[in-house]
């Protein structure tokens, strides 16, 4: 008998994707893999909804504080290890569970999907041609070798790097792009949700974090360099509270903030995740939500 597909367990923020991915695992002998992007990192705990230790009731966790707080994630160092810790699940006759609301990090590792390197030698110089040229003469040379790309670029940061990919690889950065196409056998399970109870689910979600101590917590990581990271600063809150930190902001202004912030981030999920016909979708709040996953999972 072949190896059963990898699992994973998307859909928006606040939907309950960790607490299935959890029952799963229990009911299908799995462990869990994290695909949210900002619960790499250690100390971000109240403002990503980390699972708690107690909440994982026994079930191993993988890739949840890997990352110090000055330290920028990346998609492809996600998927190498993503794919390793299925093959390690795999081999041990257990259940990779995927969970997490990073599009792009899900199908990294679910689908194929590569990542070209980089060269800072080949970067700096064609950074050094747009400027001496500009982006309109770079996207003329682009469109000669990759004309896919430049009909669709218009970012001089993006064309440099198509640029740069080509000179690298002999390809076009378009034969790159992702395709719906699984790595290897995979099943995703959606969370469909109503959207004006995750609304409001969402805006008491920050009002815990709050009171749980999310303001402390952002300064205390702000202490340990928070600023320095693009990607940890610009989370969900933690970009919001550090006004608050700077005196620019009320604990009440932040908080609501995020909560618009939060909604909308979610609404982008939800169209993310509805454009792959893939993904079997069941109601979050169905009483029978674990069986009918699980047998989706088979």
């Amino acid at each position: 008998m072949g190896t059963k597909p990898v699992i994973a367990v998307v859909g928006p923020t606040g939907s309950g994707k960790s607490d299935l991915a959890v029952s799963l695992a229990r009911r299908l002998d799995g462990e869990v893999i994290n695909a949210d992007a900002m619960q790499f990192y250690r100390g971000m705990d109240i403002g990503t909804a980390k699972i708690t230790g107690a909440d994982r009731r026994g079930v191993p966790h993988h890739l949840l504080d890997t990352l110090d707080i000055t330290q920028e994630a990346s998609v492809s160092d996600f998927q190498a290890q993503a794919r390793e810790l299925i093959a390690d699940i795999h081999r041990r006759g257990r259940r990779a569970i995927l969970a997490g609301g990073s599009g792009l990090y899900v199908r990294a590792a679910l689908d194929i999907l590569e990542f070209p390197g980089t060269d800072p030698v080949v970067r700096a110089r064609l950074e050094q041609e747009l400027a001496a040229r500009g982006s309109a003469a770079m996207l003329e040379r682009l469109s000669a070798v990759d004309p896919v790309s430049a009909g669709r670029l218009s970012d001089a940061r993006r064309i440099v790097r198509a640029l740069e990919v080509y000179e690298l690889t002999g390809r076009p950065f378009s034969s790159f792009m992702p395709r719906r196409e699984y790595f290897q056998p995979a099943v995703q399970v959606g969370l469909e949700v109503d959207r004006e109870v995750l609304r409001e689910r969402l805006a008491a979600r920050v009002h815990a974090m709050v009171d749980q101590g999310l303001l402390e917590e952002v300064r205390r990581l702000d202490a340990q360099g928070l600023r320095r990271c693009k990607t940890a600063s610009r989370a969900l809150g933690y970009s919001q509270f550090l006004k608050v930190v700077d005196g620019e902001a009320t604990v009440e202004q932040a908080a609501g903030e995020t909560i618009v912030a939060t909604r909308q981030f979610a609404r982008r999920q939800l169209t993310w995740f509805r454009a792959d016909p893939r993904i079997q979708w069941l109601d979050w709040q169905d009483p029978d939500l674990v069986e009918k996953a699980a047998a989706l999972c088979l």
